[in-house]
């Protein structure tokens, strides 16, 4: 199949000179030809731009692929400060449990209210 823009082959219409109905099937014929070639001129138009827009995407995606490398660093960073960050709040809620416990049983001892966190009976 060939991909010419030319508009299909045209069926000649067979009227006679002396029949009357012979001068608006002619100019029918032009205004068809007219309208043939100016629907063929935007079609050509909109492909010549369809393929403008296919070279700027891509170019845009050429350039986003640039950005590869430093995406992947970025992401990489932003892990293992996750990670570090993670750990460190880990951290500090183990230290937070374990202080909270040393200095509710000091409080405790200090107040002679409790013993090992239970209320001893009979004080009063």
């Amino acid at each position: 199949m060939s991909s010419t823009n030319a508009p299909p082959p045209r069926t000649p219409f067979k009227a006679s000179a002396s029949t009357p109905g012979s001068a608006p099937s002619s100019s029918f014929l032009h205004q068809r030809d007219a309208l043939v070639s100016e629907i063929s001129m935007a079609m050509e138009h909109v492909l010549q731009n369809i393929n403008k827009l296919n070279r700027s995407l891509e170019g845009v995606i050429a350039v986003g692929n640039e950005f590869g490398a430093v995406e992947a660093l970025w992401s990489q960073f932003e892990n293992v400060m996750a990670k570090e960050a993670g750990e460190g709040e880990e951290g500090r809620a183990q230290g937070n449990a374990m202080g909270e416990d040393e200095v509710g049983e000091g409080a405790a001892e200090e107040n002679g209210d409790r013993n090992n966190g239970k209320v001893v009976e009979g004080r009063e």
